[in-house]
């Protein structure tokens, strides 16, 4: 359950800043590799957010 709660949407995130930043300031880079490097950043931010975020978040000891 933690991955839609935290992981998808930060995985969103990455991935539109990052192509709104690509598409704009780095035009000469080509579609596929600016595609690939925002595939590459959604992946790491979400494997990052997964093992940073706590299993239970609703339960408190």
């Amino acid at each position: 359950m933690r991955a839609f709660k935290f992981v998808i949407p930060i995985m969103l995130l990455v991935g539109g800043f990052g192509w709104m930043k690509l598409s704009k300031d780095f035009q000469d880079v080509p579609e596929l590799s600016r595609f690939f490097i925002i595939i590459g950043a959604m992946l790491v931010s979400g494997i990052i957010s997964y093992f940073l975020f706590p299993k239970d978040e609703g339960e408190k000891s």
